[in-house]
């Protein structure tokens, strides 16, 4: 049975404990595909959570199950992003993200993550994602995310 980190479980656990103070700014849940390319390669179906904490950083917490090398595998992560264009209801905007990963499976490991993210509508109730950047090899993520945001997050 692979172990999580103790500084994992810090993270996440500020996480939890952050959510009811940063809740009048608005929430995030979504599904998502994550990939790496190294070696082993994985590929991995995930349940994500997003909590705005301001106007243009939002924390977020994924995880998943799926394959690496043929054998079964997780990763979870624990994310800050800060968004470049929060105030748009219509188009794409950009994003930068950075945290932490935790693999298990073929391999078991801990990862720094760097991405950057671009999301449809990122003021609107609902959009696609895609993110490109590394953590466990390159790292590309695909998903779709739903939003209950209030107007302090929209200023």
């Amino acid at each position: 049975m692979p172990s999580v980190s103790p500084e994992l479980l810090l993270l996440a656990g500020a996480l939890t404990l952050s959510a009811p103070l940063n809740a009048q700014q608005g929430r995030e849940m979504g599904i998502q595909a994550i990939g790496t390319a190294a070696d082993p390669s994985l590929v991995v179906a995930a349940v994500y959570g997003g909590i705005r904490s301001s106007t243009r950083t939002r924390l977020s917490a994924s995880a998943g199950a799926g394959v690496s090398s043929g054998e079964p595998a997780f990763r979870g992560e624990i994310l800050g992003h800060f968004l470049l264009s929060p105030s748009k209801t219509d188009g794409p905007g950009f994003y930068f993200a950075g945290g932490v990963a935790a693999v298990g499976g073929g391999v078991d490991q801990g990862y720094v993550v760097l991405t950057v993210g671009i999301e449809d509508r990122p003021a609107a109730g609902a959009g696609w994602v895609a993110e490109l950047g590394v953590g466990g090899g390159v790292r590309l993520a695909l998903g779709y995310r739903w939003r209950w945001l209030r107007s302090a997050t929209l200023r």
